[in-house]
């Protein structure tokens, strides 16, 4: 069954524009829900690495989802690879830095931010799970404090595949919609 994302915080600014994100999988994706949960009260998020950032759309979704399947048809599989909690100094976003797959990830975001999709957003492009925004600059230090200490906890693996991207639209305050799954190739027998 899929599974929308929907936060209040901050999704007014979002409100029907578009993303291309790759959930993260179980069990690592409930971990990080709690996690996020913990740091934003009342949130009921989806993790997810985010490929491209929510941007404005005016073309047509079916042209749009079909230039993403073609483009990334010929992106390989690869492995993502969680690390620290880091804050971004200009946003006070708290988010996990990525160790292993960063470069993929921006290769991917180059390509498919293109056509009807490009867009420039207000920061240059780094790779990242959100954790916690849009909240009192006076918070940021306790809150990653307390991320670090919760993510220190998680014995898991903090690796995964991506190898689906789902396009999503924010349909309303603070709730995503998938509309649509985009595959990677699958890598070749090697």
């Amino acid at each position: 069954m899929e599974k929308a994302m929907i936060c209040n915080q901050g999704s007014g600014r979002t409100l029907n524009q578009f993303a291309l994100v790759s959930y993260i999988p179980e069990p690592l994706a409930s971990f990080l829900d709690d996690l996020r949960l913990q740091l934003t009260p009342g949130c009921s998020p989806h993790a997810h690495l985010t490929v491209l950032p929510p941007r404005p759309f005016l073309g047509q979704v079916p042209q749009a989802v079909h230039d993403l399947r073609e483009a990334a048809s010929s992106s390989p599989v690869f492995d993502v690879a969680l690390g620290a909690i880091e804050v971004f100094a200009g946003s006070n976003v708290i988010y996990l830095g990525i160790t292993l797959g960063a470069d993929q990830v921006r290769e991917l975001h180059r390509k498919l931010n293109v056509g009807v999709l490009e867009h420039i957003c207000t920061y240059p492009f780094h790779p990242h799970v959100t954790l916690a925004q849009d909240f009192d600059a006076l918070e940021v230090e306790p809150l990653a404090a307390k991320a670090r200490s919760i993510w220190s906890g998680w014995r898991g693996s903090r690796t995964f595949s991506v190898h689906l991207l789902s396009f999503v639209q924010n349909v309303d305050v603070g709730k995503w919609d998938d509309l649509a799954s985009v595959c990677l190739a699958e890598n070749s027998a090697e």
